[in-house]
């Protein structure tokens, strides 16, 4: 019986290179080298992470305090004045006596006595008054009214003054005064002053107009 044995042909390898498996092998390697430099390569973060990361420190420094305000100028004494100086009188000089004057002798052994004045003339006659008296000028009263005085309009002050006048044959007012007061005296003052620029209707008297006195009143109301 025949048996066929396989035949096996061993090639020895030293006769050419497989160019295939050293490429595996080199691309194994070198994978390995860069997983290897990945692991040791350190982590650097990107430039812009970077960038926003960085930060600025600063220190506020306060001022120094400000110098104390200088002293004050120390103050002067305050001057002496100088006395003025001592004035001495001047001496009085001494008059000379007057001269002797010689007495005067009278040599009219008999005095004459001065000359008596002439005797004075006689008064002229007084003029006659009559006591009934007349009446105000109605014209007058109206031309030259009685003020009303400021100061008794600001005190609100009233009343009435009866004024006792004087006039001549004239009609002309020659003497006021008061009869009977209004208790205020600006107000007395103001009819008196006031009267004395009227005039009086005088009465007659054998056919002639004679002076008088009469009363006049002067109200005054607000």
């Amino acid at each position: 019986m025949t048996q066929d044995l396989d035949n096996h042909v061993i090639k020895d390898e030293d006769e050419g290179l497989n160019w295939a498996r050293i490429a595996g092998i080199s691309s194994a390697v070198a994978v390995h080298v860069a997983a290897l430099l990945l692991l040791l390569a350190p982590m650097v973060p990107p430039a812009s992470q970077q960038a926003e990361e960085d930060v600025t420190i600063v220190n506020l420094i306060k001022p120094p305090p400000p110098p104390p305000p200088p002293p004050p100028p120390p103050e002067e004494p305050p001057k002496q004045l100088e006395p003025p100086p001592k004035l001495t009188p001047p001496r009085p000089t001494a008059l000379p006596p007057p001269p002797d004057q010689p007495p005067i002798e009278n040599t009219d052994p008999s005095p004459i006595d001065p000359p008596a004045p002439p005797p004075a003339p006689p008064a002229p006659p007084a003029q006659s008054v009559d006591l009934a008296g007349g009446d105000v000028d109605a014209s007058t009263r109206s031309q030259y009214p009685v003020k009303y005085p400021p100061s008794a309009l600001r005190e609100g002050a009233t009343g009435t003054v009866v004024v006792e006048v004087v006039f001549d044959a004239a009609g002309n007012i020659i003497e006021a005064r008061v009869a009977k007061s209004s208790r205020n005296r600006d107000l007395d003052r103001a009819a008196v002053e006031g009267v004395k620029r009227w005039k009086v209707n005088p009465g007659m008297r054998n056919g002639q107009k004679v002076g008088g006195r009469a009363h006049v009143n002067v109200d005054f109301k607000l």
